[in-house]
């Protein structure tokens, strides 16, 4: 037998645990992040995991860093020039 007092239980685990555990600490969100198939906008999904390991007040920068690459993604979409367009039957006959 132990002259020890044995660690008590709670509802939430150890009094030990609980009093380590600090709520406002960072941890992950495990929130599933789906590939798209576009390289540059998976690099910025995945961009979002660095905000797993930060403190609530360091997500700003991390969500505007990746609002910004999203939007430049789609802006270059938008850019890149397509295929030719045929030509228009509708073209002035000289």
């Amino acid at each position: 037998m132990s002259d020890s007092v044995p660690e008590t239980e709670t509802p939430q685990g150890t009094a030990e645990a609980q009093a380590d555990h600090d709520p406002a600490a960072p941890a992950p969100l495990n929130v599933p992040r789906t590939p798209t198939g576009n390289a540059e906008v998976d690099a910025q999904l995945e961009r979002l995991a660095d905000a797993d390991h930060l403190a609530t007040d360091g997500h700003v920068e991390v969500y505007e860093d990746v609002h910004r690459g999203l939007r430049d993604a789609l802006t270059a979409l938008d850019a890149r020039p397509g295929p030719p367009a045929p030509p228009s039957p509708y073209a002035s006959r000289s």
